[in-house]
């Protein structure tokens, strides 16, 4: 496995909803899975791969410190980008108390005094999701313009809307205090969700041909099978909403796929070897 080392969640302090790790810092977590996967054998190679190419019955794999690696099958595990409002304090504060998920994060935060950041389309839809966690919840629509249905369905629900653009996150103490409009206003808030643009790191599937939707996503199949039948792909590259558990159990899935196609290979092969009279050593 060769691995960059830049998760998406290494903003976070603490990683939820991974059943018995509840709470564990992400870093923690990494190193874990890192012993445990070379207690078994596996190596773990740290850089990143420059270039993938196919060749007759194999693939080569180009690495940034001028290695190269050569195997059967490939996994593309690359994961995507969170493309966030520029905004002044929006970047510093990702992860911490500016926050994306409210499955992940919300109920670190219930009860507070809470913002959602608009911009995005889906901005209404999650501040509905936000609003489970705290009766005390503001919209932000930013540069959004609300339709005279999504007002009715926030404020039915007791979810404010505060109009104008977003010029900056108030900070204080290294904590978020609230948000500044360009008009001056501070609206006092302890913690906001902001829903980014998702964007797939898939250079290296793109460039083997593997086809994409028109979103620019990877096109696979419930076991990670793109249209390379050698080139498979997990987690956040082929699921944007892929939490880590989620990340992590399609990850076996797609290995236990990936073994039984090299099983095949080597069934398929050994037969022909069979039929001309290659017969295996014996053992």
């Amino acid at each position: 496995m060769v691995d960059a080392g830049e998760p998406r969640n290494a903003p976070a302090k603490h990683m939820q909803g991974f059943l018995s790790r509840d709470g564990m810092p992400p870093p923690e977590f990494l190193a874990v899975g890192r012993a445990e996967v070379e207690s078994y054998g596996g190596v773990i190679r740290r850089g990143r791969v420059t270039g993938l190419r196919r060749t007759e019955r194999s693939f080569e794999a180009d690495l940034n410190d001028g290695g190269r690696l050569v195997a059967r099958y490939v996994i593309v595990a690359t994961g995507m980008r969170d493309v966030l409002p520029d905004i002044p304090g929006v970047a510093e504060r990702w992860g911490r108390d500016l926050l994306h998920c409210p499955y992940c994060h919300g109920y670190e935060v219930r009860d507070l005094p809470l913002a959602v950041l608009g911009g995005t389309p889906e901005a209404v839809q999650h501040a509905q999701l936000i609003r489970q966690w705290s009766d005390d919840l503001l919209l932000f629509p930013h540069t959004d313009r609300l339709t005279e249905e999504s007002r009715d369905q926030l404020l039915s629900r007791a979810i404010g809307i505060v109009d104008g653009h977003v010029a900056r996150l108030v900070v204080a103490d290294d904590r978020l205090s609230g948000l500044e409009l360009e008009d001056g206003r501070i609206i006092s808030r302890a913690a906001a969700f902001v829903r980014p643009t998702f964007v797939p790191t898939t250079d290296l599937l793109t460039g083997l041909g593997c086809d994409v939707d028109v979103n620019g996503w990877v096109i696979s199949d419930s076991e990670g099978r793109t249209s390379d039948p050698g080139v498979r792909v997990v987690g956040n590259a082929a699921d944007a909403r892929a939490q880590v558990i989620t990340a992590a159990g399609a990850g076996s899935a797609v290995a236990i796929a990936v073994n039984a196609a090299l099983v095949d290979d080597d069934v398929r092969d050994a037969v022909r070897d069979f039929r001309r009279g290659l017969h295996p050593a014996k053992t």
